[in-house]
């Protein structure tokens, strides 16, 4: 799988498969979607990126998309012990965020946290479990539809040549010092999100094409990685899971946008997920309050009108 990111204005990257109608495939047809999840969603690239996929490929109404992911939360609240505070738990802020932006559909990635870097737990399992089935409870219950994602793997490679990993039996874990088995933890997690596709509108699995990427990556170059601390992902990472995400959602083509289309997204996207974390509000301390919303929301406006004639212009170019 080829990963290109250059500036230069008409390249694209064509799968063998079709695209699918943006009026056409789920969730398209909405007109909010919400995206939660922890600091790998916080961060938002694969968010950003799906949008601007999106404007460069439907020619319809495109849903207003907003990330809203915190960083250090997951769905159990549970810490290790060395964290530098409680994690936060996206129950203490979900109902604000369904009643206050009313998506039409939700996008949940959590996971990475849940284990708390610790070795297979069947307590911290089933913590698990009952967070993500609250959260099937209240989407559902606002009246919306939810896409849960598995989480991605966690990369040990390079926190092992770094002996940053702990083996099985030591006193205590945390995110600096992860336990060596820490993405087996990561499999058993995303194999029972999988297996709650009669539960939700969709489950996709974001973890085997980052993995399959990873293995091909390293036929040539064992050192390779896309998160040099095993959980935060670079752009090529995150490049990865907005695949797989539009995949799912019926979008199997790839436009590459310019640095200039993509660094406007990105400014759009980071105003809006800032001032929106604030408006909900939230437990975590150390992040930044955003701008009132209506102040990000005409800033995103701004952005939006130096974005909008590079993507018809690139739109135009692809067709």
């Amino acid at each position: 799988m080829k990963r290109c990111f250059s500036a230069l204005a008409l390249v694209l990257a064509v799968t063998a498969c079709t695209l699918a109608s943006a009026e056409d495939a789920f969730p398209l047809k909405a007109k909010r979607i919400l995206f939660l999840g922890d600091s790998i969603t916080a961060a938002g690239e694969y968010v950003y990126m799906i949008d601007m996929q999106l404007r460069l490929q439907s020619t319809g109404t495109l849903p207003v998309i907003i990330n809203a992911g915190l960083p250090s939360e997951n769905v159990t609240g549970l810490s290790e012990p060395d964290h530098p505070f409680p994690r936060p738990n996206v129950h203490e802020r979900l109902d604000r965020a369904l009643s206050m932006f009313k998506p039409d559909v939700v996008v949940a990635c959590y996971g990475m946290n849940d284990g708390i870097y610790y070795p297979f737990s069947e307590e911290r399992f089933l913590k698990y479990q009952s967070g993500i089935n609250l959260l099937i409870e209240k989407v559902h219950a606002a009246n919306a539809k939810l896409i849960l994602l598995t989480p991605p793997p966690f990369d040990a490679a390079p926190l092992k040549a770094a002996g940053k990993l702990l083996p099985a039996g030591a006193e205590k874990y945390a995110w600096f010092a992860v336990y060596e088995g820490y993405d087996e933890v990561i499999q058993k997690y995303g194999k029972w999100i999988l297996e709650q596709k009669d539960r939700v509108e969709m489950v996709v699995d974001v973890y085997t094409p980052s993995m399959e990427f990873w293995i091909e990556k390293r036929k040539t170059d064992p050192t390779f990685t896309v998160a040099t601390d095993g959980v935060h992902c670079n752009s090529i990472g995150h490049r990865t899971l907005a695949e797989a995400i539009l995949k799912s959602w019926g979008v199997t083509k790839w436009i590459e946008a310019t640095g200039e289309m993509t660094q406007l997204a990105n400014q759009q996207g980071s105003v809006l997920h800032e001032a929106w974390l604030s408006h909900i509000g939230h437990k975590r301390p150390g992040t930044g309050a955003g701008l009132p919303l209506p102040e990000a929301e005409a800033k995103a406006t701004e952005i939006g009108k130096q974005l909008q004639p590079l993507v018809e212009k690139m739109r135009a170019a692809a067709r």
